[in-house]
């Protein structure tokens, strides 16, 4: 009997695929790290890795001595990747199976991290509520990271159309909640050698803005 493929494309990536050869590995995602280990020096006590899945930077958020650390990702077949590979570290990490325009809540978090999800967000409803949750899950004074293709990045990603950004169009469609601080070009050469254009923003929660009810 032949086994149909899984309703959730990430799934079945995951489940079929080894992670050191899907476009987006990075054996140390020096990018993101630097970026959550200076928000650390700044105060930051938590981090959520959004669409984290299988990275690798959730080992550096634990060596960072952080209160709470946790990966929200559609695909639990990522997720039970990265805990293997932690072993029993993985005790110290909240595993969070959602889509994150979706997903109604996740506490506070003092860094939001996310290295390409928001790309895949086509739907305004979905980056709308993309940024309610980051607006209920971010303390002010607090940071989300994110990065996208930029505008001369890929129009697809394993098959799958994105939308393309960059820090002044991304800080606009987060809304007045949120302050670009800081973007950074990078990049990303696959494992096999394709390179994909990449901006890194960061964004500070500023006051005076209400969460969406």
């Amino acid at each position: 009997m032949e086994h149909s493929q899984p309703l959730n494309p990430w799934d079945w990536i995951h489940a079929t695929r080894q992670m050191d050869q899907v476009g987006w590995f990075e054996a140390d995602p020096v990018n993101s790290r630097t970026l959550v280990e200076d928000a650390v020096v700044h105060g930051a006590r938590s981090a959520l890795d959004v669409g984290g899945g299988a990275s690798r930077l959730v080992d550096h958020f634990l060596d960072l001595g952080l209160d709470r650390v946790a990966v929200l990702d559609i695909s639990a077949a990522a997720l039970e990747i990265a805990r293997h590979r932690l072993g029993d570290r993985a005790t110290e990490v909240e595993w969070l199976v959602g889509d994150v325009a979706s997903t109604p809540d996740v506490g506070a978090f003092d860094v939001w991290h996310d290295r390409g999800a928001f790309h895949f967000l086509l739907d305004p409803a979905a980056r709308a509520a993309y940024a309610d949750l980051a607006r209920r899950t971010i303390p002010v004074g607090g940071r989300a990271i994110i990065a996208t293709f930029g505008d001369d990045g890929p129009e697809r990603c394993s098959g799958m159309p994105v939308q393309r950004w960059e820090p002044e169009r991304l800080a606009a469609a987060l809304g007045p909640a949120f302050r670009l601080t800081d973007s950074q070009r990078h990049v990303h050469h696959t494992p096999a050698g394709v390179p994909q254009r990449f901006q890194y923003s960061v964004l500070e929660r500023v006051e005076g803005v209400e969460a969406a009810v």
